[in-house]
This record gives C-alpha cells, structure tokens and sequence, in this order.
C-alpha cells in the first residue's frame, strides 16, 4: 500500500515544487491509453521536470516510472466511478487549506507561491484539490479491496518462520518512562504585562499597522512565519476558548480582546468566512517564567524524587499529588507514544531533554528535575522514571508479536491489490508508444 499511496503523493511533490519549471515547448501526443483515458507525452515530461528540479529520484528511468504510476492512478480512478465513490468536499478542502498554508508558510508569503507557480491561488488551490480528491478515491478503492484483514497467531508465525534470517527486522532499543510535570507559576504582574502588550498590539493595527508584520516580528507561535494565519477551519479545530471569540468576529478591520488558552494569551483577527469555517491570524505571547519560580519548581520536584527514592512515596502516588501533565496524569505518569499507541518509545522519537534525562538511567531510577516544552510549547520543569528497557535485538515472536502481525498485514494487502492491478491490467484495453514498450515496469503485464 505505501508504494501505491506514493503514486499521488509523488505527483503532489512534482506538481507544487517551489522551483518554476520552465516554459518549454513539448510536441504532445498520446503515449498510453488505459481504457479510455489518455496518458500524454507532456504529461510525464512536465513530471520528470518537476521531479528534477525538487531532487525527486527514482530507482529507474524517471519516464517509464512516471508512465506507469499515472497509468497506475488511471486504474484506480476508474474503479472509483464504478464503485460510486463518494468523497466528502469538506473533507477536501481542509486538507487542502492545510496543504497550501504550510506551503504558504514555508515560501514566505501567498505572493511568492503564485510568483514560484506562476499562477493565482485559486487556481492552486482547483487544481490541489483535484490531486488530493485523487488521491483520497484512491485509498477509498485500496481500503475496499483490502477488506478486513486480520492475522491469526498461527499466520504469524509462519510468516515468521518463512522470513530469511537477514530479512528479520532489527528492534532498536525501547524504553517506557513515567514522567512528572510541573509548571513554574507565573506572576500576575508578567501576566497583567503580557496582556497590555498584546493590548498595545491591537491598538497599533487600529491605527494601521500590519497585523502580519507585528505577528511576524513578536508572535511565538509557528504561524508567525505565515503573519499569524492559521488557515481555514472550524470550530472543533480550535481549542474552545480561542473558537468562542474568533467565530463571533465579524469585521476584518477589527481585532478581539485577549484571548487567554492553555497555549498562552492571543488577539486575533478575521480574515474570511466560509460557512462554518473561518481563516484567522492571531499573535501568541507566553508570559515567561521568572528564574526564581523556575529554581523553586527545581528544587520541590527535587525532593519529591527524594522521597521516592527512600521509598517514602512510590512515583503513582507522587503522581496523582503534584504532576500537572494532563496527556499522563490519570495513567500512572506512563508516557503513550503516540506514533505506535504503546507505551514503548525509540529514544530518537522521545523529546530531546527527556532523552538526554534518561541517557545511562538503570531501570527504577529517577532523573534530576529538568525544564522542557511542553506540547503548548509552556515551560515545565518534569522528572521522569525509566520503568523498563529493552535492548536492541531481532525481532521474535514472543517479544514483537504486534510488529510482525502489522508486517504481515500490509505484505497481505500489497499482495491483495498487486493481484487486483494485474487483474485490471488484464481486462482493461491498454495501448502504449512504442517509446515506452521497452520499459522495465513494475507490472510487466502492461506489456501483454
């Protein structure tokens, strides 16, 4: 499924690189039919070009790949139709908005993507959609094809015991942690200087200033590489606070009052309304802890693992009296990956100074107090326990049931859509260029 999910997002990569491709003059003409859908000559070229220019490789010839994964695309699209596939257009539009805001945000500005694409955003965005309405009908089609699958011990380990002793997966090192969180408080005279700062802000745009150019210039959040947007999005994406008064804005040329969330304290400022979403900019501040309060979080977590470690109080019970972590606090202070869903973490997956913490820790020891960010990107000064380690080895049965079922699960549903292409390929009228008839495919049936 990964090398056929690529198809669309190969074309994503090559239709939206930031580099121009040059204008070129191209002879077109048909060099595959799939049914009745044509694949042209400068379609490919355009793709390879692209491809080029963002350093797209391929283990191949760029022509016959590209060839092959349109016509690829062709296939499953039109099962699309015939199943009646139905993909919600909000659906769309969302990952879109995203898609174009973090390209946005990576360029610099909406004027320097239009420049770069040579084209306005609204025809970015048509044709975006277009290539992400593609891709999800796709998945749509493979999830239908796949069905329910669902391993048995008994195929697992035949699986298992049918893997070449090279083939067997390496299982890094894994740890699992129990983590404690506090967060140093802040004074009211750093809150109360926050606010009229962020006040001071909105008086300025009032008198013209550029609500980008300040966000840009003094926000902490990420967007203030984007002058603040967020993009499109409803209510139910943005935290409760931040949503009650972004979606009661009505006038553009205004500014909200500040807005405090566990992220910090914001204003905020409508751009455009969609129905029920809505495109905001807003500035983000963090009242900043002062080193007195950040020594005295030190020092009392500190003791607190003092009396774990003379067994004065277990790490649970330390827990449930002072961690302030949410995401940990009802579950023991177990750290949950969220990659995997487990409670087991590569050391290269944990954040950087809960890695360095536990570097050289024994299984029960409890590391020194050290400050981090949280997820709201909010100071914290956290202790953690290394309650298991588990050193790298091959995989086995016993120890990686999880992980070999998921391997032979997706090595089952490639093998359930292979069949299903070749199949297709089989049955569907398919004319191809003599240029092309040399290639090294994938599916050599192409060619019969």
């Amino acid at each position: 499924m990964k090398k056929l999910s690529a198809i669309i997002l190969l074309g994503i990569v090559m239709l939206f690189g930031f580099a121009q491709v040059p204008r070129m003059s191209i002879i077109d003409e048909v060099i595959w039919l799939v049914g009745d859908e044509a694949i042209f000559r400068s379609e490919v070229e355009e793709h390879r070009m692209r491809a080029e220019l963002n350093r797209v490789t391929f283990p191949g010839d760029p022509n016959c790949i590209i060839a092959e994964q349109l016509a690829l695309q062709r296939l499953f699209l039109h099962q699309g139709v015939i199943d009646s596939v139905e993909i919600p257009e909000g659906r769309v539009m969302q990952i879109v908005e995203n898609e174009l805001e973090r390209m946005i945000g990576q360029i610099g500005s909406r004027e320097r993507l239009e420049d770069y694409l040579n084209m306005p955003l609204p025809q970015i965005r048509e044709q975006y959609r277009q290539i992400i309405r593609n891709e999800m009908i796709q998945g749509e089609v493979q999830r239908s094809l796949i069905g329910d699958i669902s391993a048995t011990p008994a195929e697992v380990r035949r699986f298992y015991n049918s893997l070449p002793p090279d083939s067997l997966p390496i299982i890094p090192v894994l740890v699992e942690l129990q983590i404690i969180s506090v967060e140093p408080p802040i004074p009211l005279e750093e809150i109360n200087r926050t606010r009229e700062r962020l006040r001071g802000f909105a008086d300025r745009v009032h008198d013209g200033t550029s609500f980008a150019l300040l966000a840009r210039m003094y926000s902490v959040c990420p967007s203030n590489a984007r002058g603040g947007e967020l993009g499109f999005m409803g209510r139910g994406e943005l935290v409760p606070e931040f949503a009650n008064v972004a979606f009661n804005l009505t006038d553009p040329a205004r500014v909200s009052r500040v807005v405090e969330t566990e992220m910090g304290f914001h204003i905020i400022q409508l751009i455009e309304r969609r129905g029920d979403r809505i495109n905001t900019r807003h500035i983000l501040l963090q009242p900043r802890v002062t080193t007195e309060n950040r020594d005295r979080a030190i020092t009392a977590l500190d003791s607190v693992a003092n009396l774990i470690r003379t067994e004065r109080m277990t790490f649970e019970q330390a827990v449930v009296l002072f961690s302030q972590d949410r995401n940990t606090a009802a579950n023991a202070g177990l750290m949950m990956n969220p990659r995997t869903r487990t409670s087991t973490f590569e050391l290269q997956h944990l954040p950087a100074e809960v890695a360095r913490a536990v570097q050289g820790m024994n299984v029960g020891e409890i590391s020194r107090p050290f400050t981090m960010r949280n997820e709201h990107n909010r100071e914290v000064v956290s202790i953690v326990r290394l309650r298991s380690r588990r050193e790298s080895q091959v995989a086995n049965v016993r120890d990686d049931f999880q992980l070999l079922r998921a391997m032979f699960e997706e090595r089952r549903a490639q093998e359930i859509i292979d069949d299903w292409i070749r199949e297709k390929i089989r049955t569907t009228y398919i004319n191809i260029h003599p240029d092309w008839r040399s290639c090294d495919f994938q599916f050599p049936e192409w060619l019969q």
